[in-house]
């Protein structure tokens, strides 16, 4: 039995070769998110996924947001939490939390997790190094928003420093404008514009939902692959709806920024990351 086991063990290194070979030395940016972060046991598998890639001689970058652990904060405050399409409202109150909670707690757990699978973590905001510089981001229909913040430029230098020094660079999504007035940013939107400006060959964003369904409430509807040219078409038959439709934005953009293809993958599944790295199917849906 031991024997079968091993040789399975050995099958699957093998299959992993072109892989591993395809991905040496290129970046890999993965936002991470939903329930793969509050999970115990999944956010473990996470961190030893992100470990192996980075020893296997891929440059991961972790991008991450932080909401539940925000409404937790706010709420032991007694800040309302409040919501304009989709997006926090975010007051002078509020985005001093929101930077205490995503770039003093949650980042910092990260790196010391990492730390702990013996991963060279680095933990970085936005506002070091100037990398993400914002402006306010007005809602859908002209609303105020508050301190939430559009990336007007990234600035990719600390992110390569750490990368070449051999860390595993974690990102929290806070940026600042010119004056430098810090913003709430939206996660998947600032992975993605990592992304495109470390030319990265894939962007995998963590959800809860197995990727994109023809039928939301059937998993075995799953489109495995989706032509960036073909977005306009699903939105239209209400396919890409809801929720859906800011991460898919993000994948188009990255993916028309040069990303060389970009995932929405299920991050309760766990070891996701690899599955979608390391084999032929990988998971969620892929858009290129």
């Amino acid at each position: 039995m031991g024997e079968v086991n091993n040789s399975v063990r050995a099958q699957v290194l093998v299959d992993a070769l072109p892989h591993i070979q395809k991905y040496n030395n290129k970046i890999v940016v993965v936002k991470y998110g939903g329930n793969a972060m509050t999970n115990e046991v999944l956010k473990q598998a996470v961190m030893n996924d992100i470990v192996l890639l980075s020893l296997v001689g891929i440059k991961v970058v972790l991008v991450h947001g932080g909401g539940p652990e925000i409404n937790d904060m706010l709420k032991r405050l007694n800040i309302e939490s409040k919501f304009i399409g989709g997006l926090r409202y975010t007051d002078a109150e509020t985005v001093e939390v929101v930077k205490m909670v995503l770039a003093g707690k949650v980042n910092k757990e990260l790196v010391s997790l990492l730390g702990r699978s013996q991963g060279n973590a680095l933990g970085l905001c936005g506002t070091d190094g100037g990398m993400l510089l914002a402006k306010r981001k007005e809602g859908a229909n002209g609303e105020d928003l508050g301190f939430v913040g559009d990336i007007v430029k990234v600035n990719e230098k600390p992110i390569l420093d750490a990368l070449n020094c051999g860390y595993i660079p974690v990102i929290a999504t806070v940026a600042i404008d010119k004056s430098g007035q810090t913003y709430n940013i939206n996660a998947d939107t600032a992975a993605a514009r990592i992304a495109a400006q470390l030319g990265a060959e894939n962007l995998i964003l963590m959800t809860d939902i197995a990727g994109l369904l023809r039928d939301k409430n059937d998993p075995s509807t799953l489109i495995p692959f989706v032509n960036v040219s073909e977005v306009p078409f699903f939105k239209r038959k209400g396919i890409i709806s809801g929720g859906m439709i800011p991460k898919i934005d993000c994948c188009v953009e990255a993916v028309r920024r040069g990303v060389k293809k970009t995932a929405i993958i299920d991050g309760r599944v766990p070891h996701s990351i690899l599955i979608e790295t390391l084999t032929n199917d990988g998971i969620g849906t892929q858009f290129r």
